[in-house]
């Protein structure tokens, strides 16, 4: 059966985004010069999600999380855009969504400034009507306020909105705004992780996300 809605919020990376290898690389910059030991891919894998701070401090004792932020930031904001992938899907998915009328945007808990220009980068920001991302609010996700906030800024309600994610966190985040999280297997959890999270639906990918929306 195909559901439709009038307002989507799409998470960035892993969902509509493949930003592994430039997120591995600033790692893999990053630690050495705070004096820890280069991350392996699996390792960076297991740590994000919530947040850079979040993420970081998994690898960073309290007394030099700032320095390795701004040591972070900094390489980051130089690079950023070096290896940043469309997932396969998105575009169709995000074209097919706003050709039906649908309210369409961004809510991720990357740097507000980066996601916005990643979205250009890649051609999203014609079909979407906000990127919200972390600094443009005092909340992350999975905060009931900041999923609020978001679907204000779409004009959308909670029964008609649902959220496009790849994490625990935007299940919680689709939830706590009384709202239904679909979720695609192309980020760092399984199918079975996220069925146990609670996720409403599970596809392989945005292709099937797709489908299930009637998105030709």
């Amino acid at each position: 059966m195909i559901r439709t809605f009038n307002t989507y919020l799409f998470d960035l990376d892993g969902t509509l985004v493949d930003h592994f290898k430039a997120i591995h690389r600033c790692y893999a910059h990053t630690l050495p010069l705070v004096g820890l030991p280069e991350p392996t891919p699996q390792q960076v894998r297991d740590a994000i999600g919530g947040g850079l701070e979040h993420a970081l401090s998994k690898f960073v004792p309290p007394e030099k999380l700032q320095m390795t932020l701004g040591i972070y930031r900094e390489y980051w904001n130089r690079t950023m855009l070096d290896d940043v992938e469309a997932m396969p899907g998105a575009l169709k998915l995000l074209r097919g969504l706003h050709r039906k009328g649908a309210a369409l945007g961004v809510l991720t808990n990357k740097v507000g400034g980066s996601s916005r220009l990643i979205c250009d980068k890649l051609g999203f920001s014609p079909y979407l009507r906000s990127v919200i991302g972390a600094g443009d609010t005092p909340w992350l996700k999975p905060e009931r306020q900041l999923s609020l906030h978001a679907l204000e800024a779409l004009g959308g309600v909670p029964e008609s909105s649902m959220l496009v994610g790849d994490s625990p966190f935007d299940i919680d985040a689709a939830h706590n705004g009384g709202f239904p999280c679909w979720v695609v297997t192309t980020g760092t959890h399984s199918g079975e992780e996220l069925r146990a999270a609670g996720a409403d639906q599970v596809f392989a990918d945005l292709g099937a996300v797709g489908a299930g929306l009637g998105v030709e």
